[in-house]
Parts: structure tokens; C-alpha cells; sequence
């Protein structure tokens, strides 16, 4: 598309996607002139976007001009962690890099070297291929990535089969909206205005959550249980739809398996024991089962936040249930609102050719890196890290033994990076990488039903290097000579997409150039289709709703949804002072992304902790105090902010500040568990307990920077 400025220049407009880990991913058109990205904004033609951007990324040239941009490699000099550097040149990185990695090859095998990313973007060719094909070849260490939704991928995939939900504008259709432990307008805006339009025609919208979020504002009904007890709540609810006859027993005889046992344990919630545990009056408990069993269609939309607690794989098995006992799956504006993953998974042969590579030798969870740099993986110990699209010194529990790790002396750390994260500090070589306007990408969204193309924009500035040519050019100074490690992103793009067609027909008629031409394309749903389950058939081994999952026995989990209480939390009461820290998401963040950007941060404000005021007065905090929070594993600085959006009991510190920019540097994931939960290998980040007491001006040193930067220019 190609228009002429006012000063006579050319100006072009390139279609793109949003790469951010947000279920969204808009369609964007960057005004390009003169080889410059000028403008960024949403494609006002995309159904979805609707021609507007979030907060996070309407400033998005400011991140891809950011003066602080890495643009040419770089090797270390002093300490790791020092933030000292010499320039080097590409073909000098990437000869020490082989050098090096052949030596570890050599002496302890390639399973000593572990590839570490997740999503600081989430394309196909710019991440996924990125996770497979070189390291595949090499024979490297895997990485469990299940720090964001493992248990409920195991939960969902063994209960009902698959992950799938409606189209985000059959909410419309809804009469009852439930959302759960989620907050979509910060984590999943373009939803915001489908939800609001179903208000005003009607629908009822109740938001369960311990914080009163943004989204919680607009609801019709906000209830607050304390957190990691929505597993008895969902159980309570269940108790009381059974007594009071509005089970749909029809549906269930037909579509689900467990259904008898269900009940019996549903039975042993009834709403005074399920008011003791979630602190929710009985009455509360009862009118919204009441609510859920009487108002149809009615559609539960959770996230993640509410699965990252030690119970949170039975917890959304839990929650799962309730869609079924009320016979609302298959029905058009009810049943689950989860993630849209499950509709096309890529071809993995084509994606990793792995029939064509070594066997990966072991497979390390990613919420255990600390841990495991220090000795947790043996045999071989972890000699070389690889980091791209992630930050995990910032964004990995228990973030202080992670930065210890990273100091290993014999550790050869690499990271490929935008800007000197807290990560970036740790590494031996630093790689500069492309922005989204400088790279070729293809984007399956998990929150809508279309495919979205990333066209290059800009040309690369200085020296960066997009992930995948990244991988290319290692692969090739390796030795590597398999013909599918050095494809360009559009031939590697085609080859999965062609490969996938052939076994998907909701990619019937989705070629690369139809994708290149429109940069928008809808699935090829047939007339009806697009609603999950509406056959009453679900692909699981029974063909049914697995309300009781043998499954989950391989997991050490109870083949029926139950609530057992975290056993931090237990151990660590708010009568004995202690209070138990949630970590949700920022609203100009997307988790480290974007956290550097000047003026999203000064829209997010100074990393803080949300106190209610009973706790704060039980603690002589005042409101905008400077206070330490802290656990065993570690504490942070933060700015007290004195609210009643939190229960007492309850904190909030919302996460993604860069720890750099503290004057402790240090953030809230140093006091977060590397704990793992009951299902999948799931991160822990909320069951955390912390106390929390004021900072003297002796304690900061009565003059300490806060937020500035302790950085080293290059040398």
C-alpha cells in the first residue's frame, strides 16, 4: 500500500501483527518514509482489532527507536553482571559461540547446553521454529515451557480434550458472562467492548477475583474469595447446583463420565464449610450458583493467574466442571472461554524435523532455572545457556537464585535481546535482535480465530538480527548442512503451513501468498462450526466430558477435582503477620516486555505493593511509604499503595518492572516460589507468602536512586 506525504517523499503502509504474548494479536499498519516507521497503528478492517491499539503498544516506535537499542554484538568484560562490554563483530560472536559450544559438545555432550525462551514474541517463525529445528539437530536440552499454562493444558486436554473456545464476538450471545480469576482489560482488552455491548443488552457480568481489577469495576457483581481457594468454590458451587435440582442430569448421563462421583464429592463442600475456607458469605455462594444454574447461555472465561497456585491443575478441573453440570458445552454464548490453541497445531514433523535428529536426551522446567544452574540437573551439569524471547533474571520465580545461577564462572551464557535486560546483565556474548518491524513472521492468536502475517517493515537497524536468521547463521558455523536449517522465514513459514493444511481443513484455501496479499485470514470454519463441542463430542478417550479423569492418577492427582490448600500458605497464616503476595499483570506491560519504554513506565508508576488498610495500620505503613517485602528466598522494595481493591490478608505487587530499574535492584520475582504445582509442571507465582514493614531512611541509605539505571557504557 503506497501513498505520497505532504513534502512529496513516498510513505508506504505494511500490514502487521502485534507479537506480544496477548491473546489479541492485532492486525497493525506501520506508515513507513524514507526507510522509517513513522506511524503504528491498528488495522481499523480487522474484526478483532477494530482500529485501535492497547496502551502497551500504541507507543511501539518508541521501542523500536529506544536509544538504549542493542545494534551490534557484544562480548563481556569484568564481572558477569557488571554491565561491561567491547563491541565485537558478528563473525567473531558467532565463531566463539561454535568454538565454545564445540568444546562443550566434545566433553559433556550437547545435553549441557540448554535453549532458553518464551515468549517475547509468540510467531511461528521468530519463536516456534526458533525452539526447534537447530537445537533438535544439536541434540540439546529441552525446556519444559510451563510457566504460564501448563496445568490448565493438562487439565483441559484430559477433562474435555481440547483447547478451544467460540469465536470472542459469540459472547454477545451470552446472558451470563462469568470471568474468573482474569482481568482482560489489561490482559485481553479487545474482548473489553464485546463484554460491555453484551452488558448493555442484558448479560450479567460477575468477576470472581481477590483484587478489584479494571475489570472488576465494570462488573455487575465482583466477589472476592482469598486466593487459592477457587477450587472449593467451584466445588461449592457444584454442591449447590445439585441440591437445588439444577443439574442438567440429561446432559450429564449422555456426555460425561464421573458424573455419580462428582456429586459425592461436591457433597462434602456445602456453603458453609466453602464460606470458612474462601472467606465469601454463604449467601454469596449460593446466589451465584443460583445465578450460573438458572441463566442460559452462561460462559466461564478464566485466564492463567488463576491456575499459578501449588492446586492449580485441580483447580481448573474443578472449573471445568461447572460448564458440564449445567449442560452449557456446545451451546451457542455458553460454556468455556479458556484459549483458541487447540483449533490448529502446527505439523511438529515440519516444524522440528526431529525424525531427522538425535533424540533430545532430557528436558528441563524452565520455573526451576536456578535450581538447576546450581546443581539441581546433573549429569550432564547445564554448561551453556542460549537465552532469546524471554527475561528470566525479571520474569522467572524465584528470580535471586536465578541471578545467582547466571554467575556461574564456568557457565557460557548467550542472549539474543532488543535491550540490556536484567538477563542481558549476565551474558558472556550479547546478540542484538529485530523488532517486529524488522522481521518476517507468521501469528496464530489464542484468543480469536484468524491468522495474522507480519510483513517486514523497516530494514534491521545496525547490526540486529532477527531470531531465526539468528539460528540460520549458528546452525551454519556448526556445520550443520540440513537444507530446513537454512530456509528463509518465508520458506519455513510455508513448508509448516503447507505441511499443517494438508490434515487441518480450517486452513483449507490459507496459502503464504493469500496471507502476504490480506495479512488478515479467518479460519475456514464451516457454516456453524466455530462453537467447541456442539456435536456433544469431546476427544477424549471416552468421547465425553471426563468429570472423573483416570488420567490424573499418572500426575499423583485424585481422578476427581478436589481442594487442597497450598501447604505455603497454610503454613504461613495472616494471624502470625503473614500475607500472601499476588503478582498479576501489569496494565502497561506485557510481563517484561515494554518495561523500558519511558513513558509506559511512567504510566505503570513505581513498582508497588497494594496493602489494604487494615494490614498496613496493623503495620504502621502509611500510603506511598517505601517498604520491604520479604520470604525466605528473598525480598524487594516496593511503594506501599493502601487500598481497599485488596481484602485483607492480600497483597498485589502487579509484575514486569525490570529489577535494574530499582535502587535494591531487585523486583517482586525474588520473593515468588520455583515450587512446582500439582499438574504439568506449573509455575507457583501466587502462592507466596510475604511480610511486608517500612524502610527507614537509614535502611536506604537516606538518599538512594530509585529507579534509575546503574548502567555501563560499552567500551
Amino acid at each position: 500500500m503506497g501513498t505520497t506525504s505532504q513534502d512529496g517523499s513516498a510513505t508506504t503502509l505494511v500490514r502487521g501483527a502485534c507479537p506480544h504474548d496477548c491473546p489479541d494479536t492485532c492486525a497493525t499498519l506501520t506508515e513507513v518514509r524514507v526507510g522509517r516507521a513513522v506511524r503504528f497503528v491498528a488495522d481499523p478492517s480487522h474484526p478483532i482489532t477494530d482500529g485501535w491499539l492497547c496502551a502497551k503498544v500504541r507507543p511501539y516506535l518508541d521501542r523500536v527507536y529506544h536509544p538504549d537499542r542493542l545494534l551490534y554484538p557484544r562480548r563481556r568484560k569484568g564481572a558477569k553482571g557488571g554491565g561491561r562490554w567491547e563491541r565485537i563483530g558478528w563473525d567473531e560472536a558467532l565463531g566463539e559461540i561454535a568454538t565454545r559450544w564445540r568444546a562443550i559438545i566434545a566433553e559433556h555432550s550437547a545435553a549441557a547446553i540448554l535453549p532458553y525462551s518464551y515468549s517475547g514474541t509468540l510467531g511461528l517463525a521468530q519463536l516456534s521454529l526458533c525452539n526447534t529445528r537447530l537445537w533438535n539437530r544439536m541434540g540439546a536440552s529441552g525446556l519444559k515451557r510451563s510457566i504460564c499454562d501448563a496445568a490448565a493444558e493438562v487439565a483441559i486436554e484430559a477433562t474435555i480434550g481440547v483447547r478451544q473456545s467460540p469465536d470472542p464476538r459469540d459472547l454477545l450471545q451470552s446472558k451470563l458472562i462469568l470471568i474468573w480469576g482474569h482481568n482482560p482489560a489489561s490482559t485481553n482488552p479487545h474482548v473489553m467492548p464485546i463484554i460491555r455491548r453484551a452488558q448493555r443488552a442484558g448479560a450479567r457480568v460477575v468477576v470472581i477475583d481477590p483484587r478489584r481489577t479494571l475489570t472488576a469495576r465494570s462488573a455487575d457483581w465482583h466477589l472476592q474469595p482469598r486466593p487459592a481457594t477457587d477450587g472449593a468454590l467451584a466445588l461449592g458451587l457444584l454442591h449447590v447446583l445439585v441440591a437445588e435440582g439444577l443439574a442438567d442430569k440429561a446432559w450429564l448421563e449422555e456426555h460425561s463420565v464421573g458424573w455419580r462421583e462428582l456429586r459425592e464429592r461436591a457433597a462434602a463442600y456445602p456453603p458453609a464449610r466453602v464460606a470458612a475456607i474462601t472467606g465469601l458469605d454463604e449467601d454469596e455462594v449460593v446466589a451465584l450458583a443460583r445465578l450460573y444454574g438458572t441463566t442460559k447461555p452462561g460462559i466461564l472465561k478464566f485466564s492463567d493467574g488463576v491456575q499459578r497456585h501449588a492446586n492449580g491443575g485441580q483447580t481448573i478441573r474443578a472449573l471445568l466442571c461447572l460448564p458440564a453440570v449445567t449442560g452449557q458445552y456446545g451451546t451457542p454464548g455458553g460454556g468455556l472461554y479458556y484459549s483458541q490453541s487447540g483449533w490448529i497445531a502446527w505439523d511438529r514433523e515440519a516444524m522440528g524435523h526431529a525424525s531427522e535428529c538425535p533424540p533430545t536426551p532430557r528436558e528441563v522446567n524452565m520455573n526451576r532455572l536456578g535450581a538447576a544452574l546450581l546443581g539441581e540437573v546433573t549429569d550432564p551439569p547445564i554448561q551453556s545457556l542460549y537465552v532469546f524471547c524471554a527475561n528470566p533474571a525479571a520474569a522467572s520465580p524465584n528470580a535471586g537464585l536465578i541471578a545467582e545461577g547466571l554467575q556461574r564462572d564456568d557457565l557460557f551464557t548467550v542472549v539474543h535481546e532488543l535491550f540490556e535486560t536484567d538477563t542481558a546483565r549476565y551474558a558472556d556474548i550479547l546478540l542484538p535482535a529485530t523488532s517486529q518491524l524488522e522481521q518476517t513472521d507468521l501469528h496464530k492468536p489464542y484468543g480469536h480465530h484468524h491468522l495474522q502475517y507480519n510483513q517486514q517493515a523497516i530494514a534491521p537497524l545496525g547490526e540486529a538480527t532477527s531470531n531465526w536468521d539468528v539460528m540460520r547463521l549458528l546452525a551454519a558455523r556448526m556445520g550443520y548442512d540440513e537444507p530446513w536449517l537454512r530456509h528463509s522465514a518465508e520458506e519455513a513459514i510455508a513448508e509448516v503451513l503447507n505441511a499443517t493444511r494438508a490434515t487441518n481443513p480450517l486452513l483449507a484455501g490459507i496459502t503464504l501468498d493469500r496471507l502476504q496479499r490480506e495479512g488478515t485470514v479467518p479460519y475456514s470454519f464451516p457454516p456453524e462450526t466455530s462453537i467447541p463441542f456442539a456435536d456433544g463430542r469431546f476427544p477424549t478417550p471416552s468421547g465425553k466430558v471426563e468429570l472423573r479423569c483416570e488420567a490424573m492418577r499418572a500426575y499423583g492427582v485424585d481422578p476427581l477435582p478436589d481442594y487442597v490448600p497450598p501447604a505455603e500458605l497454610t503454613d504461613h497464616p495472616a494471624a502470625e503477620g503473614w500475607l500472601t503476595l499476588l503478582s498479576g499483570a501489569a496494565h502497561h506491560f506485557v510481563t517484561t516486555s515494554l518495561a523500558n519504554v519511558p513513558t509506559l513506565r511512567a504510566k505503570e508508576g513505581a513498582p508497588a505493593i497494594e496493602l489494604n488498610p487494615v494490614d498496613a495500620a496493623a503495620r504502621g505503613i502509611a500510603d506511598g511509604a517505601l517498604v520491604e517485602v520479604h520470604n525466605a528466598r528473598g525480598g524487594c522494595r516496593l511503594v506501599a499503595k493502601v487500598t481497599d481493591a485488596v481484602p485483607a490478608g492480600v497483597a498485589v505487587a502487579p509484575k514486569g518492572h525490570w529489577a535494574k530499574h530499582s535502587d535494591d535492584g531487585r523486583n517482586v520475582n525474588w520473593l515468588t516460589s520455583d515450587a512446582l504445582a500439582d499438574l504439568g509442571g506449573q509455575s507457583t507465582f501466587h502462592t507466596n507468602a510475604v511480610r511486608v514493614r517500612t524502610v527507614t531512611d537509614e535502611a536506604t541509605g537516606n538518599g538512594a536512586r530509585r529507579g534509575q539505571d546503574r548502567t555501563v557504557p560499552v567500551t
